[in-house]
């Protein structure tokens, strides 16, 4: 069965069509940083976020392309194979690019907007779900730190229930059960240098540099 369906892949009559797909791919770009690398400071360093977005945010912008123009390449040749195999390479690098684009907006300098606490529908949506802000930055912070390894942790919003959630996901797996309002970093690069392996004074200091109306923005959009 399966080299049936490798042939049909393979004959002429799909070859156009493929073709007109590889030929829309447009190869993604990294994001200027709405902000100077020190504007975080003191809650993250600017050593830490110029290794951060200049080179494994690049790393990941890099990673994805590469993987596209050969899986494009694999799809004029009718390669199910290395179709296949290409796609770890895109997951991981494409949601590294989606998540870190999320997560730059999700900061603010302290003196702009960075920090305090949500308001309006989403600080009572919050307050509906965990009682208080301060519970929800309670749970926030054990699920970001019981994370294993490298990851992210999430503020998400669920459109069917109408609820909001936490949420984490593995490596860079972007979040795809929720809308995702909030996300946080919890690889290694995006404290040791700071924090050294002490996650939860990183996780307790990122609060002060939340942009809670890129969150709120989000919210609304999501609903």
């Amino acid at each position: 069965m399966f080299s049936i369906a490798a042939r049909t892949v393979k004959s002429s009559a799909f070859k156009p069509t493929l073709r007109n797909l590889t030929a829309v791919r447009t190869k993604v770009t990294l994001p200027a940083l709405p902000y100077a690398y020190n504007a975080l400071e003191p809650y993250i360093s600017a050593e830490i976020m110029e290794l951060h977005h200049a080179k494994h945010h690049q790393a990941y912008v890099n990673g994805y392309n590469q993987a596209e123009e050969k899986l494009g390449q694999s799809f004029q040749g009718g390669n199910i194979t290395e179709q296949i195999a290409l796609q770890n390479a895109i997951k991981f690098n494409g949601g590294g690019h989606i998540n870190h684009s999320l997560f730059w907006k999700n900061l603010a300098p302290k003196n702009n907007g960075g920090g305090g606490k949500p308001e309006g529908a989403l600080l009572s949506a919050i307050e509906a779900e965990w009682g208080s802000f301060d519970d929800f930055k309670a749970k926030f912070n054990a699920a970001a730190a019981s994370v294993q390894g490298s990851g992210w942790a999430w503020l998400g919003y669920n459109k069917e229930s109408k609820r909001l959630a936490i949420a984490t996901t593995p490596n860079q797996d972007p979040l795809l059960s929720h809308a995702p309002l909030l996300g946080v970093d919890v690889w290694e690069h995006a404290y040791y240098l700071q924090y050294k392996n002490v996650r939860p004074d990183y996780l307790k200091a990122i609060w002060e540099v939340i942009n809670w109306k890129e969150v709120n923005d989000r919210f609304t959009k999501s609903q």
